[in-house]
C-alpha cells in the first residue's frame, strides 16, 4: 500500500544479537536463565518487603518499586528476544514495536527517578537523622513515587506520539534486539527534527537532572562523613549507602559507556552489548546487590522463612 509515494510499514524486523547459529542454543539458555533469575530475584525482594513489617520504611518502599520496575523493564525486551531466538521469526508488528518502545522508555526513566529518590532518602537519613521520620513522611514517599510514574508516563507518551506521526520507507530492518527510539528514527523518511529536539530537552529533564541530584546528594553525604570522627558511624554510613551506590554505578556506568564513550569500531556490536547490560544484567544483579550487602534484607528473609516454617 502506497501513500504519498512512501510505503506504509506494517511490521519491522529485529536483527537481534550477532550470534553464530551454532551458538544460538547456548545463548538462548543463558538469556532464559538470566531472565528467570531476574524475575525470581526481584519478586522475592517485593514479597519480603511486603511480608516483613520491619521493612515498611521509606527506603524499602522505594526499593520494592525499583524491584518492580526492574522486573517489568526486563520483561519488555527479553520475552520477545527469546521468542525470536527460538522461532527465528524476527518480525514485530508496527503497533507492537511502538508499544515496546513506550514501555522500554517508561521503565528505564522510572528506574532513573527511583534511584534519585533513593539517593534523597539516604541524604536525609544521614544528614538529618533526627528529622528523618518527619521529612520522609508516608505522604511524601507516596507522592514521590506517583510523581515519578506520572512524569515518566507523560514523557514516554510524548515520544511515542511523535514517532506515530513519522512516515517510514521500505527499509524496516532494526539492527537491534528491541525497538529502540534511535533505531526507529534512523528508518524514518519524514523530518525528525522535532523528535530529536524533544529527546534532547526531555533527556536533560528525565536523565541528566536526576543524575545531577544523585551526585549532589552524595556530595552532601561525603561532607557529612568528613565531619564524623567515629569509625563505627562512618562504617554504618557506608553500609547504608553501599548497596544504592553500587546500583547507581551499574546503571549509569553502562549508559555513560554507551552514549558518552563512542567507539570507532564495531559500534553496532558495542551498542547491543551495552544495551544487554542495562536491560538484562543490571535488573538481574540489583536483587543480589541489595540482598548480599544489606543486613536488614538478610534478617527479613530469615524471619519470613521462619514464620513460613512455623505455619507449616
Amino acid at each position: 500500500m502506497i501513500k504519498n509515494n512512501q510505503t506504509v510499514i506494517s511490521q519491522f524486523l529485529l536483527l537481534g544479537l550477532p550470534i553464530l547459529p551454532e551458538h544460538q542454543l547456548l545463548f538462548y539458555s543463558l538469556f532464559l536463565a538470566m531472565y528467570l533469575i531476574t524475575i525470581l530475584g526481584n519478586f522475592i525482594i517485593i514479597i519480603i518487603i511486603l511480608l516483613d513489617s520491619h521493612l515498611h520504611t521509606p527506603m524499602y518502599l522505594f526499593l520494592s518499586n525499583l524491584s518492580f520496575s526492574d522486573l517489568c523493564f526486563s520483561s519488555v525486551t527479553m520475552p520477545k528476544l527469546l521468542q525470536n531466538m527460538q522461532s527465528q521469526d524476527m518480525s514485530i508488528s508496527y503497533a507492537g514495536c511502538l508499544t515496546q518502545m513506550y514501555f522500554f522508555m517508561f521503565f528505564a526513566s522510572l528506574e532513573n527517578f527511583l534511584l534519585m529518590v533513593m539517593a534523597y532518602d539516604r541524604y536525609v537519613a544521614i544528614c538529618f537523622p533526627l528529622h528523618y521520620t518527619i521529612i520522609m513522611s508516608p505522604i511524601l514517599c507516596v507522592c514521590l513515587v506517583l510523581l515519578s510514574l506520572v512524569l515518566n508516563m507523560l514523557n514516554s507518551m510524548l515520544h511515542t506520539l511523535l514517532v506515530v506521526k513519522l512516515s517510514f520507507c521500505e527499509d524496516n530492518i532494526i539492527p537491534h534486539f528491541f525497538c529502540d527510539i534511535s533505531a526507529l528514527l534512523k528508518l524514518a523518511c519524514s523530518d525528525i527534527y522535532i523528535n530529536e529536539l524533544m529527546i534532547f530537552i526531555m533527556g536533560g529533564i528525565i536523565i541528566v537532572t536526576p543524575f545531577l541530584l544523585i551526585v549532589v546528594s552524595y556530595v552532601q553525604i561525603v561532607c557529612s562523613i568528613l565531619n564524623v570522627s567515629s569509625t563505627r558511624a562512618i562504617h554504618k554510613i557506608f553500609t547504608t549507602c553501599g548497596s544504592h551506590l553500587s546500583m547507581v554505578s551499574l546503571f549509569y556506568g553502562t549508559i555513560i559507556g554507551l552514549y558518552l564513550c563512542p567507539s570507532a569500531n564495531n559500534s553496532a556490536v558495542k551498542e547491543t552489548a551495552m544495551a544487554m547490560m542495562y536491560t538484562v544484567v543490571t535488573p538481574m544483579l540489583n536483587p543480589f546487590i541489595y540482598s548480599l550487602r544489606n543486613r536488614d534484607m538478610k534478617e527479613a528473609l530469615i524471619r519470613v522463612l521462619c514464620k513460613k516454617k512455623i505455619s507449616l
